[in-house]
């Protein structure tokens, strides 16, 4: 049986996805018994040219994690979907947006401002900010341009099958090279390795079905019970509107669902979801009681949305 070409390319995100794929552990043997991998720079001595090179279509599968937000990304998804018969969305950056999609509640400008100008260890009188392209002696130098708004990847290519997760599990990661590896792929647009159910259906924490909160805690000022939903203790959790598929881990490990794996299907806007299901079972009828109540949750948007302000019905802040 022949092996498949695997691509994996590093956008905009932190390396996690990277070391998901490692922690298969034994299994990248299997994995690389059944690909050949022929461009993932992070890991191997791969350059841009050597892609570049490469017919379109040559690549069977391309796993792109991260987001676009600058034009060397950009640049990327364009030449990889080029090159890939199937192009995947793989974590949350490149799915949904990712942590850095709250970037889009800034103006480039503002951002420039404040890490070359504001904060407490920066000295730079000249107010000297990154160019695209500066000319010295020895001739002219570019950077990547980094661009005022952060996108998810399928609104810059077209993209074939999502995996989500911050970073996708180990689990997940097998499930989706066994799926890869056998040719039965499901209809185009799908997520694959994750579940149809949300983060609440698969979790084993404990629930008595009355969540009524008079109060918001946070995991730094309280001590939550590890046995009992998070929900029902006071303590924001992005369950209800959150898809299911990671096995619960940052539950089980003794904190609430920040929505990484993104919307579950049929929702239009995670954050919008969850808003939603968190005012349902706020125990409080007078206006102000409530108002009391919300202003314990110490930012609402980056609470609902952290992982997917680029992919949600607003996508950035409204220069």
């Amino acid at each position: 049986m022949a092996k498949f070409k695997l691509a994996s390319y590093w956008a905009s995100a932190c390396g996690g996805c990277d070391v998901a794929i490692l922690d298969v552990h034994e299994k990248i043997l299997d994995i690389a018994a059944a690909a050949d991998i022929v461009f993932w720079p992070i890991a191997l001595d791969f350059k841009y040219q050597d892609v570049e090179a490469m017919p379109d279509g040559h690549i069977d599968v391309t796993l792109f994690h991260g987001a676009v937000r600058n034009s060397e990304n950009e640049h990327l998804a364009h030449l990889l979907r080029a090159k890939s018969k199937a192009l995947v969305a793989f974590g949350s950056c490149a799915h949904i947006g990712g942590i850095p999609g709250l970037a889009n509640l800034f103006t480039k400008e503002e951002i420039f401002k404040r890490v070359y100008q504001e904060t407490p260890s920066t000295v730079n009188p000249e107010n000297i900010t990154p160019q695209p392209k500066v000319t010295v002696a020895e001739g002219d130098l570019t950077i990547p341009e980094l661009y005022n708004t952060v996108h998810t990847l399928n609104q810059v290519v077209d993209v074939d099958y999502y995996v989500p997760g911050c970073p996708p599990t180990p689990k997940q990661i097998w499930n989706v090279v066994q799926v890869i590896v056998s040719g039965k792929l499901p209809p185009k647009g799908s997520v694959i390795g994750a579940s149809e159910k949300t983060q609440c259906d698969e979790c084993t924490l404990k629930k008595n079905g009355e969540k009524k909160i008079t109060a918001f805690k946070r995991i730094a000022t309280a001590q939550p019970d590890p046995a009992i939903c998070f929900l029902e203790q006071g303590f924001l959790c992005m369950g209800p509107a959150t898809r299911g598929g990671c096995d619960t881990r940052c539950q089980l490990s003794g904190v609430p669902c920040r929505g990484c794996y993104g919307a579950p299907a049929g929702v239009l806007d995670q954050g919008a979801k969850a808003l939603s299901a968190i005012a349902s079972i706020i125990d409080a009828k007078e206006e102000a009681e409530v108002q009391r109540i919300v202003d314990q949750i110490p930012d609402s948007l980056r609470s609902f949305n952290r992982f997917g302000i680029p992919a949600s019905l607003i996508t950035r802040k409204v220069l």
